[in-house]
């Protein structure tokens, strides 16, 4: 399969852990999380994750942020984002990635654990993904509307204890993947 906009043969798998454009050293971080849900994940069957090491920030990327979700979404996997930035280093230019990165973990049902620069709390966050992974629930309902169109449904879950849900906001209605 071939991503729109990125270059034919550019499957972000050979030149290293994330698609790189041209010479550029940015980091293309929403084309890696829609070639590794497109490409990868939605031929996978069972619970999916996927945890990415960043920073947040995305440079050059040929697709948007909203196409990394919307990739997440339809593979049915859940992104976790280990986020180590130090905003300091990015002066007067500004610092968006933790907004960007929780939306992208809350839609498809991860979250965001900041771990800085520490060992520690980079071991501790891989230990807390595997105990909620290892302690999911899947919860299961027909919808009133029956149509399977492919389009985006949006799901609220409430808990009447008062606990805190962590689930995707929505699913795609039966379509079959692209």
């Amino acid at each position: 399969s071939h991503v729109p906009g990125l270059p034919a043969g550019s499957d972000g798998m050979g030149g290293g852990p994330v698609p790189q454009r041209g010479n550029s050293p940015g980091t293309l971080l929403y084309d890696a999380v829609y070639l590794s849900s497109h490409d990868m994940l939605s031929k996978e069957v069972g619970r999916k994750a996927m945890i990415i090491l960043t920073d947040g920030q995305d440079e050059g990327s040929r697709l948007k942020l909203q196409d990394a979700i919307e990739a997440a979404q339809k593979a049915d996997a859940i992104v976790y984002v280990l986020l180590c930035a130090d905003r300091g280093f990015y002066g007067g230019f500004g610092y968006s990635g933790e907004g960007d990165m929780r939306k992208l973990t809350e839609q498809t049902g991860g979250r965001v654990i900041n771990v800085g620069n520490k060992f520690d709390k980079l071991r501790e966050a891989f230990d807390q993904i595997a105990a909620e992974l290892r302690s999911q629930y899947n919860i299961g309902y027909t919808p009133t509307n029956e149509k399977k169109d492919g389009t985006y449904r949006k799901v609220e879950i409430k808990s009447k204890q008062g606990y805190k849900v962590q689930a995707r906001a929505g699913y795609y209605a039966g379509k079959e993947h692209d």
